[in-house]
C-alpha cells in the first residue's frame, strides 16, 4: 500500500490502491455505505462494527490533536511531540481496522499493521512518565488544568474506541496487538494528564 489513509473521510475517498481522490465528496456514501481498504468495489454499511471501531479510533486522533494544541500553548513541547507520535500511530491502527481480515496480508508492519514493538514502546513511555510525578492518592476529578483536562478526555475517548474494538473482536477477527495497543494507549493518555499537571500548583480537587 502506497499511502496510509489517516481518517474516516480518507477511507471513504480511498481507491483500490489506498490513494486519495481529488475531491472531498464522492456521493458514493449517500446510501450509508463506505469502502474498506483493498476492498475493490465492495461496500459495507457505515453502521457496521468494523466502521464503528475505526471511526471511534479516528475520534481519538482528533481528541489527541486538541490536547496537542494546548500542550504547545502550555509550553510542554515534550508532551506535544509525544502526542503527535501517538496520533500518527493511530493512523496505523485505523488502517488495520479498516481492512478486512482476509486482506490484511497486504498490510505493512508498523505502517498499516500494529506491531508488538509499538505496544512495548507505549509501556516504556508510561514507565518513564510515571517516574516523574507523585502518584495520586485520590480519584482524579478532571479539570485541574486545561491541558490535563483534554488529556483526560482523550483517555476516555480512547477507552470508547477500545470498547468498540472489543465488540468487533467478538464478531470478527482482530489481532491481539491491535487490542493491546489501544488498551495501553488509554493508560498512557491518563498518565500524560498527570505528568502535564505535575507542576501545577493549584490545589487538586478531591473526589469526595
Amino acid at each position: 500500500m502506497d499511502r496510509v489513509v489517516g481518517d474516516s473521510y480518507g477511507h471513504e475517498r480511498a481507491d483500490e490502491a489506498g490513494l486519495m481522490a481529488d475531491k472531498v465528496y464522492t456521493r458514493k456514501g449517500d446510501d450509508g455505505s463506505t469502502q474498506l481498504l483493498f476492498a475493490g468495489k465492495d461496500r459495507v454499511a457505515k453502521s457496521s462494527l468494523r466502521v464503528e471501531a475505526y471511526g471511534a479510533s479516528d475520534e481519538a486522533v482528533s481528541a489527541l490533536g486538541l490536547a496537542r494544541a494546548y500542550a504547545h500553548e502550555a509550553g510542554q513541547d515534550d508532551v506535544a511531540e509525544l502526542l503527535l507520535k501517538l496520533q500518527r500511530e493511530l493512523f496505523v491502527l485505523n488502517a488495520e481496522l479498516a481492512t478486512d481480515p482476509k486482506d490484511q496480508e497486504r498490510l505493512q508492519p508498523g505502517v498499516s499493521l500494529v506491531t508488538k514493538e509499538m505496544v512495548d514502546a507505549l509501556e516504556v513511555s508510561i514507565d518513564d512518565l510515571e517516574a516523574q510525578y507523585e502518584q495520586p492518592k485520590d480519584f482524579i476529578v478532571p479539570g485541574n488544568s486545561i491541558l490535563g483536562a483534554h488529556l483526560d478526555h482523550a483517555a476516555r475517548v480512547i477507552r470508547r474506541a477500545e470498547r468498540a474494538i472489543d465488540v468487533l473482536a467478538r464478531a470478527e477477527s482482530v489481532r491481539s496487538e491491535a487490542r493491546a495497543y489501544v488498551n495501553r494507549l488509554a493508560d498512557l493518555a491518563w498518565v500524560m494528564a498527570r505528568y502535564a499537571e505535575r507542576e501545577n500548583r493549584q490545589p487538586r480537587p478531591r473526589s469526595d
